[in-house]
């Protein structure tokens, strides 16, 4: 589905045919219908293979797609690996997501978005669905414990549906969605809409259609580095450090954009912390009524329409040799008037490949960040 989607939005359908051809076989490439609305479907026409990731990530880099697209796609299966093996252990195998059709979904998928050449992702509320879902391992709840692995590593935000709904993201899309975000989520960028896309699957629901949107935007010159913020307040003298770090920690996984907590004086002299969320305007009702519920305080204020200058980001992977290793690190670079002003290597990967080498987070991300800006002054020269 999400193939599908860049496919109708203007990816080049040679390109990434041509991608999916070399690792499983030629995709069926049709329009559909679904509940009036004509979609594109991808049939990878893959036979049902498990492998190893060793064996997966050995069929990606072999591939006839840009060099940018199969790096992609390699992240987009550690990702996957990372989410079964939070919940299963170590397997020798990848199960549903290891299977050839998968492959050639992920490098049909990646190669398509990088055909479009566009500068940021964002993505909407993910819909989950409900239910039940027939696995290798048996019947799973929906969403399958491996999709919430992945989304939470990610931090993109969800929505939680009913019985009736069945599995609408698996953990393929899932890591597909968390790969191919740059902005924050929650975010909503503005722009003029130059191009609608939908993705089918096989499953046809009726009088709902069940595809998948992208949109192409383009912004030009609105000024995308202004945004509007909820700054929620309060302000407590009698809850504990623990109490504080689990309050900020669930506050940021239901989507407040940042969490601070400040040491202050209050009224009879009393030592405490003035809690201060930030917040999209429409998540400021129920992150107050969170911020209350964590810490027990009778009062949130709300200082509302707060505008904010947000920095453009842009990803960047980086290659590292380290411990004898060759290493791909995304780093987020920091764009404002176009010049690139600020980078940061991400975190995850960064411990990562800091605990299989045996060294300090602080001097991977050094490593990374050092050949970021040695790579944007050969761009700039």
């Amino acid at each position: 589905m999400v193939c599908g989607a860049l496919l109708q939005l203007g990816a080049d359908r040679a390109i990434v045919s041509r991608a999916m051809s070399s690792v499983v076989a030629e995709p069926g490439i049709e329009e559909v219908e679904r509940a009036g609305i004509r979609a594109v479907r991808v049939d990878t026409r893959a036979p049902v293979v498990h492998r190893s990731l060793h064996e997966v990530l050995s069929r990606v880099n072999a591939a006839d797609a840009p060099t940018d697209a199969i790096a992609m796609a390699c992240r987009v299966f550690e990702r996957i690996a990372r989410g079964e093996a939070a919940i299963h252990g170590k397997s020798p195998h990848f199960h549903e997501v290891g299977a050839d059709d998968a492959i050639a979904d992920v490098i049909g998928a990646c190669t398509a978005l990088q055909t479009l050449s566009v500068e940021a992702v964002a993505a909407g509320i993910l819909s989950l669905g409900g239910g039940t879902v027939n696995t290798s391992h048996g019947t799973y709840p929906v969403p399958a414990p491996a999709t919430l692995a992945i989304l939470e590593e990610a931090g993109l935000r969800v929505r939680f549906g009913t019985v009736d709904d069945g599995e609408l993201c698996t953990p393929t899309g899932a890591a597909l969605l968390s790969e191919f975000v740059t902005l924050p989520a929650g975010a909503s960028p503005g722009g003029r809409v130059v191009a609608t896309g939908y993705g089918a699957g096989t499953r046809d629901t009726p009088g709902i259609p069940n595809v998948l949107r992208a949109s192409l935007l383009e912004t030009g010159d609105m000024p995308a580095e202004e945004d509007v913020v909820d700054v929620l307040e309060t302000n407590v003298d009698d809850v504990t450090g623990e109490v504080l770090a689990a309050c900020m920690e669930r506050l940021m996984a239901s989507g407040a954009r940042d969490v601070c907590i400040i040491p202050c004086t209050m009224k009879k002299g009393r030592p405490g912390f003035l809690v201060r969320v930030v917040s999209f305007p429409d998540d400021s009702a129920r992150l107050s009524r969170e911020l209350a519920i964590e810490t027990g305080t009778l009062g949130v204020r709300c200082l509302p329409s707060v505008h904010r200058l947000v920095a453009k980001r842009e990803i960047l992977t980086v290659t590292v040799h380290l411990c004898g290793r060759t290493w791909d690190i995304p780093v987020k670079c920091g764009i404002l008037d176009g010049k690139i002003f600020s980078i940061k290597s991400e975190s995850a990967r960064v411990r990562e490949v800091a605990e299989a080498c045996c060294i300090t987070a602080r001097e991977v991300a050094r490593v990374a960040e050092e050949e970021a800006w040695k790579t944007i002054e050969r761009k700039t020269t």
